[in-house]
């Protein structure tokens, strides 16, 4: 059975945004609600509300929707118009196919002065003698009634018959009392008797050391086995048939007997074929050796762009327009970017390493659209002394010259002291810095040998 919770009712305002303070309109029919509550406190600018085909036994925790204009309880199981006068706005109210036999309850509706239309066909109060110049005659300020139209003339007539018509209310209203506390007492009763069954079966099923209709009882079938399983199986099916074809009376209980009945079906089919509720697996995101996957949950469109003239990885993600940006969440990473799209993630792999720290993300106005712009890393490795972008000296060109075959030397897993090389005298490591201690450039000699090699007074002499 259902309840009223506020992951709920955000599941039914998308079209507000999933924003339910401000919510106007709502539709929870089909759910299987026993109870109304919470709405009067969390949305109390509601104008329409539909809560038709439930389970919801009494009108209760609505009395705050000041605005609400429009309530459908159709096909519930409501017994007695009541809780309704703090509902000033309301102008139209569907009652059809419940179980309101105090006809005298819809006195209650005379607070609601805009009250227009009400529908109460369908339940056992209208079968009632009088029951329509009762309405009519007791709510003045009614237009329709079950969907017709309430005539001057009708009124003027009602109203005449008022007192007669009263007493003939009141009489009907008390046998129908009667037949009701009966008919409780009957459902009860067969309450009762299927709980003490339950209680058999479970306790023999207990002394033969299984559950019935287990899954592993199942899995454990041998061949001599097989027909018993079969002619199980072949009466629950006949218990189920039976059970529809036995009469039922027009009650609460008789419907949620039905209800009962057809979840206990569901579960034992479930256990007879032996399925279990799949539990979808996390999605993978990174693997076990480290490696980031290529995901794509919230199936989005996209482009990457490689901005060489600005030095960048451009992400563009066609996110919802009116998505709201706190239900997006971005994680830049130096070779990958993630971002959570209402809790499902989309990740790309980067064709080139970025700087998060200076990455950004922005909506579009006119698209909507996520933009993430990501600076690619400068792989460019400067000397003593930093390089200007704009033109270059041919003393600079020759520093860098050297400098990158240096770094290449410096790579080289050999011990000079063993080996002889003719540039050993040209290489010369850079220092790190150490605590307590200047920090020392790194000094690069362009060789003699070197035919770009010049006199250049900005190098330093050899120490």
């Amino acid at each position: 059975m259902g309840r009223i919770t506020e992951d709920l009712i955000r599941r039914n305002s998308e079209h507000n945004d999933c924003v339910i303070f401000s919510l106007e309109e709502l539709s929870l029919h089909q759910q299987e609600i026993e109870r109304l509550e919470h709405i009067d406190k969390w949305c109390r600018d509601l104008k329409i509300l539909y809560l038709q085909n439930n389970l919801i036994g009494k009108i209760e925790n609505v009395s705050k929707l000041k605005k609400l204009e429009y309530l459908n309880l159709a096909l519930n199981n409501i017994e007695k118009i009541e809780n309704l006068e703090g509902c000033e706005g309301l102008t139209k109210l569907d009652l059809t196919v419940n179980f309101i036999g105090e006809l005298s309850s819809v006195k209650t509706l005379g607070h609601n002065i805009h009250l227009k239309e009400l529908f109460l066909m369908g339940n056992p109060c209208a079968d009632f003698d009088g029951y329509r110049q009762f309405v009519v005659a007791t709510l003045q300020q009614l237009k329709w009634l079950d969907g017709k139209e309430i005539e001057r003339s009708e009124r003027i007539q009602a109203l005449q018959n008022f007192p007669v018509i009263e007493q003939q209310i009141r009489e009907q209203e008390e046998a129908y009392c009667l037949k009701r506390a009966k008919d409780k007492e009957e459902a009860q009763r067969k309450l009762r008797e299927e709980d003490e069954n339950e209680a058999k079966e479970r306790s023999h099923s207990v002394f033969e050391g299984q559950s019935p209709f287990s899954v592993e009882h199942k899995d454990h079938v041998q061949e001599g086995q097989e027909g018993e399983y079969n002619q199980k199986r072949f009466k629950d099916n006949e218990d189920d048939l039976e059970f529809w074809n036995k009469p039922s009376l027009f009650t609460p209980e008789s419907r949620l007997e039905t209800l009962r009945h057809m979840e206990k079906q569901r579960k034992d089919q479930e256990k007879l074929s032996g399925k279990k509720k799949k539990v979808k697996p996390p999605r993978i995101l990174i693997t076990e050796d480290g490696k980031a996957l290529n995901v794509n949950d919230p199936k989005l469109d996209f482009s990457l762009k490689d901005d060489e003239k600005r030095n960048q990885i451009i992400l563009d993600l066609a996110v919802y327009r009116y998505m709201d940006t706190s239900l997006i969440d971005v994680d830049v990473q130096p070779t990958y970017v993630r971002v959570m799209v209402k809790g499902k993630p989309f990740q790309l792999v980067l064709p080139a390493e970025v700087k998060p720290d200076s990455s950004s993300a922005k909506r579009s106005q006119t698209t909507g659209h996520l933009v993430i712009c990501m600076p690619k890393v400068d792989e460019v490795i400067t000397g003593w002394r930093q390089t200007s972008e704009s033109g270059t000296s041919p003393s600079d060109s020759s520093r860098e010259h050297t400098n990158q075959r240096s770094k290449r030397i410096e790579k080289l897993d050999v011990d000079p002291s063993k080996h002889s090389f003719p540039d050993v005298a040209n290489i010369v490591q850079e220092k790190k810095p150490t605590p307590r201690r200047v920090r020392s450039e790194a000094k690069i000699i362009p060789s003699e040998e070197d035919p770009d090699f010049e006199d250049n007074p900005e190098v330093p002499p050899l120490i």
